[in-house]
């Protein structure tokens, strides 16, 4: 299948080794998820299906396959990154690693720059030390091969990034429009726009907006789906739930265990909020935000209107029926 945009998975350790050739034949692209930084160097030690990748080279020869850095909780950027030799080194290391397993670039998931939210070290030089470290990467690993990040979604995350300087290094900025969602209220976590009397932004429609305006062209932009939930424990039956009281949205169910049955046993009726372009589901206690194949199809349409240059998700072994990235196929296929 020759795509004009961009779908990107991200494929965790175990899911590498449930991939088929009708997944491989859909992407565009696979990220690895993940190396991590150890002693100032990549590891590898959480990877253990890297002899796989030739059979997915072999069902589909263009296919790109990446290796994701990083994730939440995973620390050691901010202490690499602050010298030239420390950002030399890794980058030097992720260079081994893509010459030996045959790989066509790296992304940087440093989540995130300037915050220790996920318990790692922080600086406020983070800020300018990720652009010096992504200079570092593109001089080392060449032009011609990928060099991409995935930033945060919120006004704070963008803060700690230099969002012109970067867009300009990379070769495309993968935005986690996934995990929206602050504070104590139940709603959407990946939502394509605002639901009904939410002005927190935290919205697919406005983040690409927010990074847009901080210099990121729309044609390097790749949005972000989610095949997994979160549910909120809920108090107020008003608006179904949505934007009420809650204790902070925890993740699940995925999307392969939202089924007829698992509706059923906890009494979950579906909804459609035309405002935000979402589902959900509520009980008359738990709200669940997830993504359905109606909201994918639309952030894919919307990725094609606003010439965005494609769609990436969380994560691959979550949905296997494969009904979310079919979908994604199909859409980013059609004529527009």
């Amino acid at each position: 299948m020759c795509m004009k945009y961009h779908i990107i998975g991200y494929v965790r350790n175990d899911s590498l080794a449930g991939m088929t050739r009708e997944d491989a034949l859909r992407l565009t692209h696979v990220n690895l998820a993940f190396g991590l930084i150890r002693d100032g160097v990549l590891d590898l030690s959480q990877l253990s299906f890297l002899h796989l990748l030739p059979k997915l080279r072999l069902w589909n020869p263009s296919l790109k396959i990446v290796l994701s850095v990083g994730g939440w909780g995973a620390g050691g950027f901010s202490q690499m990154a602050m010298t030239d030799d420390g950002r030399y080194r890794f980058a030097r290391s992720c260079l081994d690693a893509v010459e030996a397993h045959g790989l066509d670039g790296i992304d940087i998931d440093w989540e995130y720059p300037c915050s220790d939210a996920a318990g790692i070290d922080a600086d406020p030089r983070d800020r300018e030390n990720f652009t010096a470290l992504l200079r570092t990467l593109r001089a080392v690993l060449g032009n011609r091969r990928i060099l991409s990040v995935a930033v945060g979604a919120d006004a704070s995350c963008l803060a700690g990034i230099e969002m012109g300087k970067v867009a300009r290094i990379v070769d495309y900025v993968q935005l986690m429009t996934y995990d929206m969602l602050q504070g104590t209220r139940a709603g959407h976590h990946a939502a394509l726009g605002a639901a009904k009397g939410d002005t927190s932004g935290l919205n697919t429609r406005d983040t690409v907006e927010r990074c847009h305006a901080a210099g990121a062209p729309y044609g390097k932009m790749i949005i972000g789906a989610a095949l997994y939930g979160r549910h909120f424990a809920v108090t107020s039956g008003k608006n179904h739930g949505l934007l009420q009281s809650s204790g902070g949205g925890l993740p699940g169910p995925v999307y392969g265990e939202i089924t007829e049955g698992y509706l059923r046993e906890n009494g979950f009726s579906v909804y459609w909020d035309a405002d935000a372009e979402a589902n959900y589901l509520w009980n008359g206690k738990t709200l669940v935000s997830y993504e359905s194949p109606e909201a994918i199809r639309r952030k894919c349409e919307y990725v094609k209107k606003q010439r965005l240059l494609g769609i990436m998700y969380w994560e691959h072994g979550n949905d296997p029926s494969r009904q979310l990235l079919g979908v994604m196929a199909r859409t980013l296929a059609e004529a527009e």
